[in-house]
């Protein structure tokens, strides 16, 4: 007997969430040793089209589709908050390149590792979706939200220093913004977090 066929959009949302397991393993590992800023900003380039196909799947499915296995807003909402997370870990690795950055620094590679570590909190709780086990859910949410804090946290830590260390205002206002724009990244995947929030309440 075959083994009965993934619904098209629990599967491609299950390949957007590994997308970004990969996409932030890759991004933590580089950060914390970047030897070739050109190859980083490619490859990152190169994940995040990636996702943005998964998105375009979603979307064409949904206009074809009649009986889709969530509500169609939620299915959108969780495809394009998930491609937002990939967007942020792109568009953060373009800065190393565009700002001329040199060697990311502590800051950089702590937030590095909480985005990885939220990666595989998003993948497990999507493959639970996919699954249909819905309370399961929410033991990785919890910890999305949590992980969300620490990210807060490091932004007004690393802000703190960056102001009473750095006297240069050009590299101030890069450093800055490439925190800023991690710490939206945990937004992100707290985004994530949330609209799979709703999901559980509105279909257990």
């Amino acid at each position: 007997m075959r083994a009965k066929k993934k619904d098209i959009f629990f599967q491609t949302l299950e390949d957007m969430a590994d997308t970004i397991v990969q996409a932030a393993d890759y991004f933590s590992k580089h950060v914390a040793d970047l030897k070739d800023v050109n190859v980083f900003v490619k490859d990152m380039k190169d994940y995040e089209s990636k996702c943005d196909g998964f998105t375009h799947t979603i979307i064409t499915e949904l206009n074809k589709t009649f009986i889709t296995p969530l509500e169609r807003d939620d299915i959108l909402k969780l495809a394009t908050t998930l491609d937002d997370v990939l967007d942020g870990l792109e568009a953060t690795a373009s800065r190393f390149y565009m700002y001329n950055l040199g060697q990311p620094d502590q800051y950089m590679i702590q937030f590095g590792e909480i985005l990885r570590e939220s990666a595989y909190e998003i993948q497990k709780a999507i493959h639970l979706l996919s699954q249909k086990k819905l309370l399961a859910i929410r033991e990785y949410t919890i910890r999305l939200n949590d992980l969300e804090n620490q990210g807060d946290q490091l932004l007004r830590t690393s802000i703190t220093e960056l102001f009473a260390t750095v006297s240069d205002p050009i590299e101030l206002i890069k450093r800055k913004e490439i925190y800023e724009r991690l710490e939206t990244t945990t937004d992100n995947c707290e985004d994530v977090a949330d609209i799979l929030e709703t999901i559980i309440m509105s279909n257990s």
